[in-house]
Parts: structure tokens; sequence; C-alpha cells
């Protein structure tokens, strides 16, 4: 039976009726058995089966005896049992899984006999022993003993995919869930099915192995291409945690670039291959930080939010004894799916460092240096200074941009009513009065507005500024997603098509850095460009959307091309940052234009509808000053102190004046760790991780993603310290328990008065280099020199090695060849880093903005934009 059911705000669907198990169930067209099966609540047995990768019919556990009509409607059953994964059910089909037939059930153990054949049975140290879907089913779908007497094949191990990733050959069963993963969803192919049928025993070789998954790496292969008929064994070379790779060849059209190789010399490493040990069904890929550590039954599993990028993606933290041993995926289906970047998986030592502060330290005054103390006297030096500081000229907030919606409302509250001050500036990065304006106008308080699912079905997304594989990983595997599925057009304007355009198959609108303004104004229709004309034409399409990432600040009048463009054309505009706490931040009021809930804080009706709130006669009228104005007025002396939070300040576009202005001035610091600017500061409070809170983040949808805390720990959070510290200056401000703090954000997020305006600004003067000067374009690589990625050396392996991009004219006219070295000079100094032949504008070269060997604020004292000098020196070959 077919019938057509119309589902809200879709096409109407066809639906089809068929028996399981004697149950009848209405599914819509297309729908495999497994998942027809899984709506009855019967669960047929599966590894390669995965609900969002491709069907496979791999491993050929979930075999069902299945019986179709025939042309007169006659039901007749199939010769031989089918695999329900693959199979789509069909107007009158009956299936009866194991459950019902002995036929089914009897092929199912069959099949489980045969993938243990070779399997080890060294249950007790797996990694996957106790959450192993192989050892549940073969309790479940498997005979009570086995008759395999026979050698066992076996191979060398472990197997360094990456440093990350170690695999297990014994162990794999070849579902190919790990190489589907890399090949549909991340597009890296970092790991692949190769040889073929079953081998030979033991450890001799004949030819070629059989199927086993690897890299294409000819040391573990055991082979090596001689140029004759013959293929040469040659030693397998064995690399553990601790051990050097081998070096890789096969994936590449040509010979293999420095660019294409990680940090550890191998090849095509991934941002997403933690995801491959969490799907894989068996104990076969391992993680080289977790291996032989803990066992499932001996862990705490809790709930939680990652804290690295914008994303807001949901994740299970696992302790053991109070120490973070792993994190895994958690399953939300409209944010992360069940998809993690290695970044937020494995990159979480940083929390439990030797360098973590526990105790409240203040300056010796004999000594000089940061003594530990308690908190009541580090509290009440804390307020003497800030009170002799106000006395002075006033104190600052620099929070940075990581916090929470409660820490980040705690440090609103505390400048306006502590300080009395809107000198705040959340953002510890490239920054702009174009952008605080922006930001006012078109992100403050806009609660939910694009989303994944947008991202996913938009017929045509623009991205300015943004590198979405770099940037925040989940938007790009959202975006890809879209893109295999024929739905989703992506363009970029960038000086180069990096590879995470490549795999998201982006037309390139290529961009100078400074002309992005010009060429975002290009796009209209009408434009003497053909390819601009079109994307216009596409951008007015019903759901386009235009992605602008928070480099745009450090471009002078991109923000306001870029809402002139979507003005024109129709499409939703999204602002997608990198750090987790910064649209918490905006919506908070940590600008210094911005009051909590967008509210501007040149307007008296918004100081008092605030100030009604807080229950204080007045709020600070005078304009506030951004990070750069801060630091300056620091270090001029007419700012007198500064409250500091999360600023690392290489991520600061001058990071000699920042150690300059914090040098001169009363510094209190709330912080994790110990950090640059610790050295400097007067009164250091330590403050809790994500793991020792309770909070909420908000994504770059505007999604409020709450999280609860993992373990138990003296440690406060910002907002308790910063409540503390106000009480000690004689104010109460307010914040005691999280349910205060989000009945005031509710009762703040309600403003219909007056709101940011953003004027349009005005394109700067493009940069003009010529001769062996360049202009720099630069970006933060996922993996890099960030303070929070510390501690994991394996996941720094897996980073992508830093190079200098130039175009192949420029190179020509500097006399270097790829992977020459190139030296670019700056008024602070140079770096030298290998050469990537790119094809890119002509006098243009591109730097990793903060990786090992390469940070531009700090060795060249300059940011994107600015005119470097380069000198080319050829490496012999």
């Amino acid at each position: 039976m077919t019938t057509t059911t119309p589902v809200p705000g879709h096409e109407a669907l066809e639906m089809v009726s068929a028996t399981i198990d004697g149950v009848e169930v209405e599914v819509p067209k297309g729908t495999l058995i497994i998942r027809a099966a899984e709506q009855l609540g019967i669960h047929i047995p599966r590894f390669c089966d995965h609900p969002l990768l491709k069907p496979a019919g791999a491993c050929r556990q979930c075999l069902v005896e299945v019986a179709t009509p025939d042309r007169e409607g006659n039901v007749r059953p199939m010769p031989k049992p089918q695999a329900s994964c693959t199979m789509e059910v069909t107007p009158g089909m009956e299936v009866k899984t194991q459950l019902t037939s002995e036929v089914a059930d009897k092929a199912q153990h069959g099949i489980m006999e045969f993938l243990l054949i070779n399997h080890p049975l060294d249950c007790p140290v797996c990694d996957k022993g106790g959450e192993c879907p192989l050892q549940n089913q073969a309790m479940s779908n498997g005979r009570a003993t086995s008759r395999f007497i026979d050698i066992k094949r076996t191979f060398p191990k472990p197997i360094k995919v990456s440093t990350e990733i170690l695999l297990d050959r014994d162990r794999c069963i070849l579902c190919q869930r790990c190489t589907r993963f890399s090949a549909e969803i991340a597009g890296d192919p970092f790991i692949a099915l190769q040889g073929r049928g079953g081998g030979s025993p033991a450890y001799e070789v004949h030819g070629l192995h059989g199927s086993q998954i690897g890299t294409f790496d000819e040391n573990v292969l055991q082979f090596e291409d001689t140029g004759e008929s013959e293929v040469a064994v040659i030693a397998p070379d064995l690399s553990g945690p601790g051990g050097e790779p081998g070096l890789t060849a096969g994936l590449a059209a040509g010979p293999v670039g420095v660019a294409e190789r990680d940090a550890s010399g191998r090849t095509f490493a991934s941002y997403f291959s933690g995801n491959t040990i969490q799907i894989c069904p068996v104990g076969a890929l391992t993680s080289a930080t977790y291996r032989f550590r803990s066992r499932p039954f001996d862990l705490v599993s809790t709930p939680s939010i990652a804290e690295h990028d914008a994303s807001g993606a949901a994740i299970r933290v696992d302790m053991r004894r109070g120490v973070v041993m792993r994190r895994l995926a958690g399953e939300d289906a409209e944010v992360n799916e069940e998809w993690i970047t290695d970044k937020d998986r494995f990159a979480f030592p940083w929390q439990d460092a030797a360098d973590r502060l526990t105790m409240p330290m203040v300056r010796d005054e004999e000594s000089g240096e940061l003594v530990e103390t308690s908190w009541s006297e580090a509290l009440d030096i804390a307020a003497r200074g800030i009170r002799t500081a106000q006395e002075a000229g006033g104190l600052a907030a620099l929070p940075g941009g990581r916090l929470t919606v409660e820490d980040a409302y705690a440090w609103s509250k505390f400048a306006r009513l502590a300080l009395q001050t809107n000198d705040v500036d959340y953002r510890a990065r490239m920054h702009s009065d174009e952008e605080a304006a922006f930001l006012g106008a078109h992100v403050a308080n806009a609660g939910l507005g694009v989303t994944f699912t947008d991202l996913e079905y938009a017929p045509e997304v623009l991205l300015v500024a943004l590198e979405a594989e770099e940037e925040v990983g989940n938007a790009f595997l959202r975006l890809r997603k879209g893109v295999l599925a024929g739905r989703v057009h992506v363009s970029t304007v960038a000086p180069y098509l990096s590879r995470g355009s490549k795999k998201l198959s982006a037309d390139l609108h290529p961009a100078a850095p400074g002309t992005e303004t010009e060429v975002v104004d290009a796009i209209h229709d009408g434009s003497s460009h053909e390819e601009l004309n079109r994307l216009a034409g596409r951008l007015s399409a019903p759901g386009a959307i235009i992605a602008v990432g928070e480099r745009a600040a450090g471009i002078p009048g991109l923000l306001s091309a870029v809402v002139r463009l979507a003005e024109r054309t129709g499409a939703r505009l999204v602002w997608i940052p990198r750090r987790a706490g910064e649209r918490a931040a905006i919506d908070a009021g940590l600008l210094p234009g911005l009051l909590p809930g967008g509210r501007p804080a040149d307007s008296a009706e918004a100081r008092v509808d605030v100030a009604s709130v807080w229950g204080c006669e007045a709020l600070p009228d005078q304009e506030g000053r951004d990070l750069t104005q801060i630091l300056m007025a620091l270090a001029t002396g007419e700012l007198a102190g500064a409250l500091v939070g999360g600023l690392d300040l290489d991520d600061l576009p001058d990071p000699v004046l920042a150690e300059r202005a914090l040098a001169a001035a009363f510094v209190v610091q709330l912080e994790v760790r110990r950090s640059e600017v610790t050295p400097l500061a007067q009164v250091v409070l330590p403050v809790a991780p994500p793991v020792e809170k309770a909070g909420t983040f908000i994504n770059w949808e505007g999604r409020y993603r709450a999280f609860g805390q993992v373990r138990t720990s003296r440690n406060l959070s910002d907002r308790q310290v910063l409540a503390e510290l106000a009480a000690e200056l004689g104010h109460d401000l307010g914040v005691d328990t999280l349910p205060i703090v989000h009945a005031q954000v509710s009762e703040l997020a309600d403003w219909s008065g007056q709101t940011p305006q953003f004027a349009a600004h005005a394109q700067g003067e493009l940069p003009h280099a010529s001769g062996t000067d360049a202009v720099l374009a630069s970006w933060r690589m996922m993996l890099d020199c960030a303070s929070l990625q510390e501690g994991e050396p394996h996941l720094a392996g897996t980073a992508h090695r830093p190079v200098a991009r130039i175009g192949l004219e420029l190179a020509a006219e500097l006399g270097v060849q790829d992977g020459d070295q190139l030296t670019v000079s700056g008024p602070a100094g140079s770096v030298t880093l290998p050469v990537a032949l790119t094809e890119m504008p002509h006098h243009v070269v591109w730097l990793p903005q903060h990786s090992p060997g390469c940070s531009i604020y700090r060795d060249l004292g300059v940011s994107a934009g600015d005119v470097v000098s380069l000198a080319g020196k050829e490496v012999t070959r």
C-alpha cells in the first residue's frame, strides 16, 4: 500500500506500508529496512551501518529474511537473506528478523562466527572492552563456543595512522565506517581500504596484502615500487605512540609537497579524525592519549558543551577518580549531529596543566614576587588597589572571549557598578569601531538566527573573511553535507582557495588583502564581472546566506559592504566568530558602547532601564574605550588599572603595547592558568575552568548551550569571584546563584527601546607592494599555538605544517620553488618558512597567524593587510 502524507513546511512524502515480524509499519519511501525495524523497537544487529553514513553492506551482520510481491501480487521470499542496512522498504514487503526467522538467525550467527575467526581474544586489554558492539552482539547473536582451531591472522601493531590515531589491524572487521566517514563527512583521505581477499596467515606476504584498513605507507604495507615488474618486500616499520611514522605516499597525484604534510611529517592529517575512533565498532582504532588508560566501567560520564569554538558542540566528558580521561562527541541533531573536531575531543589537558592556578597570589612588596595567600587577603589587597586606581584615573575591564553567559553578565555588571566605567572590551583579537557598531546593530540580542540546518539547506552560502574548516569546524561539516547532497553551493572571497574550500567545491572570488570590500561591493545584478553577476543572482534566491567571520574587523569597510550586499540581495546575514564566548559577551554588554540586552550605552533610557533591574541609582554615561584605546590609556597613565580575564597577549594586534600597558598599571587577573599577564599582575585570582562549573555558552547561531558541572571543585567561577570582590568594594553584585542570574538576563533581554544604529564605514586605503614586498594575508589555523591546546602533543602532531604561500609569478621573481625557504620580514623581526606555491594574487604572501615558528603579531609586528618584505633561499635538492 502506498499513500501520500503532507509534512508541514515540506513537500508531501510518499509513504509505503510493509510488515516486519508480523507488525505492519508505514514509512516514507526510501526508508531502509533496518530503520523501519527501529521504528517498531526491533533491533537488528549491525556493525557497518551508521545513520549518518551511506549504506555499505560491508559486514553483513544485519541479514534478514525478505519476501516481496511479484507482478501478480503473490508474496515470494528472496532466495537468500538480505542486508537490511542497504535494502529499502517497498509496498507489501514482508520482513522477518532474527526474532521470527530461523533463517535470519542462523545467517547472523554464521556472520558473527566468520567475523570472530581472526579476531584476537584480547578483550581484557582492549580499549573498547566493556562498550564494544562486537562483544555485545557476539553474546546476543553469536555461538556459545568457537569451532575455529587454526592459526589466527596477525599483523604488526599498532600502526600510527597519525600521531593521535593508532590502528590495531588484528581487531578490524572491515566495516569501513572509518573510511566512509573520511570520504563522506570530513573529506580527508587519511585512512583507506586496501588490498584484496583474505591474505595469508601469520606474517607471510605473497605479493600484496589481503583487505585491510590503513594508511598508504610503503613500509607498513611491506612493499615498494621498484619500477620493475616485481614488487620488492621490505621489513615493516612499526610505529607506536612514541615512534616516528614512515614516509607516506600514494594519495597525492604528484610529489607530496610540504604544505600537504602535518607537523609530524605525515600527509593528509584530518581535523576530524577522532570521530573514527568513536564510530569504530571494535577496538581497531584507538587514541594515543587514551590507549590503555582506563576501562569504560571505571568512568563517570557527564554531558557537556565544548569550549573551543563557537559551534557549541555537544560532548561527553568521561572522568575517573577526578581526572578527565577522554571526551566523546554527544548526539545533538540540531547542532553537531554526532561529530566534533579533534580539538574539541582531545584538547582538554589544559584544564589540569602543571601551571594551573590553585591559590590566590599577591605581589610581595619586599621581594616583588608573586606569593600565594588566602582568599581574604587577596580580595582585600585587590579592593584597596582598585580604590586607589579609581582615584588615580580609573580602571578598565578586559574579560576575554571565552566566557559563559553567567560569567560575562557578572563581568558587565562589575564593570558598571564596581568600577563605574564603560571601558570594557571582550575582544582579545583584531577589532575596530566598525565592528563594534556592526555587532551592536546586527548581533547583540538577536536571538536564534541562521542555524546549522539553514547552512545545510541554503541554495547559496557566501563566505567572507571566514575559513569554515579552520575557524568553526562543525559549520564546515554541515556545509559539506549540503554540498555533497547537491543542495548547497558555496562561494568564498579569499586570497586563495584553501583546502577546506576545495572540499566544499567552492567558487573562489580572489581578493588580495584589503580589496575584499571592492569585491563584495561588485556583487550585484548587472555587474561587469560575469561570475559576480551570477553570484548576485544566487544570493537573491530564498534561503541564501552570507556568512562573515570575525577577521572582517581588520578590513575597513568590509562589514559595511556585507550589510549592503545583504540588503540588495535579500540574503540572510550571519556573523560567525571563533571563540565560544563571543556571543555571550556581546549580549551581556562587554563592549564600550553596549549594555546588556543590546542596549546602547549612550541612551539615557537604556541606562535607566538597566539601573532599575540592577537596583542602583545610575550607570556611567561616559563614552567607553575599546581594547586598543584602553591599552594606550594604561601605557600613558590616563588609566591606572585593569581587571583582566582570559587574555592571550599573542592574540592581540600589538602584544608589545599590551605588555608595556599592563606593566605600568595595577592589574587584577582572573585566570585558570598562568599566562603572560600573570607576571605583570599585582593580584591573581584563580577561576574554575568549564569542567569545574555549570554554565551556558551561546553558539554562533544564538542558541543557548547549557552544561553542568563535571567534577567537584573548590575553585570559583568568574561570576563567584567577581561577586566576592564586589562585596569587598561595598557592592552587592546580585549574582549569587545561577537562577538569579538567569532571571536578570531574561528580564534585560526584553528591550523595545532604542537600539544601536550601524552607519556605513568607508573602505580604507589599499596597501601597495612591489619588487620583493608583498601584502600579508593570514588567519588562525584550527590547530596552532593556542594556549587551550597545550598539554596534548599527539594532537599537535596533526596540525598542518606552517608554510608561506605565494603565487607562481612572485616565486619566479624571487627565484624560489615549492619547498624552498622564504624569509618574511616586518618591523619587529622575521620568520622563515617553507614555500608552498599557490594560485593567488600577485605580490601577496599568506602566513599562519599564530603557529609554531610564525606568530605574525609578535614575530613580525604586523597584521593582515600590512606590507612585508620577502627573501627566498633555494634548498639544495
